[in-house]
């Protein structure tokens, strides 16, 4: 692949943020080629439940290009990031649209409360623990100037 012929930050690969966080979810399957359908599932009911649990002034649930954290050899897994400026971000894989949503939801609302959303593995829903694909620290870019967030 010619990476000098692909923009830096084009679509589908660039996702605008419209609200002070966001839930991004796998949309398109490397291991496919195509649409991924239980990505798709999980990005309707994540919305949903987002909404439900009055989050949505707080929260964008988007669908995203590959977010590459599957494993093909479990079926049909999705990934989710959660991510916001100035705070860590967070990947989560092998998450089964099937399956309630609730800690999804529950860390939505812990990572929102924190001011860098950084926490300590101890402190995710029990669920969540064994899905953590990464917890990257928040950009900070210094230059000559000072540091720009």
């Amino acid at each position: 692949m010619d990476v000098k012929s692909r923009p830096a930050a084009s679509p589908p690969y660039s996702v605008a943020q419209s609200a002070p966080h966001q839930v991004l979810v796998c949309k398109a399957c490397k291991h496919k080629g195509d649409a991924c359908k239980p990505g798709f599932a999980l990005l309707k009911k994540l919305r949903a439940a987002i909404e439900a649990a009055g989050l949505g002034k707080e929260f964008e649930v988007s669908g995203t290009a590959c977010l590459a954290g599957c494993v093909p050899d479990h079926g049909e897994p999705c990934v989710v990031g959660y991510r916001a400026t100035e705070k860590a971000t967070w990947l989560f894989g092998d998450i089964d649209p099937d399956q309630p949503l609730d800690e999804l939801v529950d860390f939505a609302r812990s990572y929102a409360a924190l001011e860098d959303g950084w926490l300590n593995g101890k402190d995710l829903p029990p669920g969540l623990c064994d899905t953590t694909l990464a917890r990257i620290p928040a950009a900070m870019i210094v230059t000559r100037e000072g540091t720009i967030q």
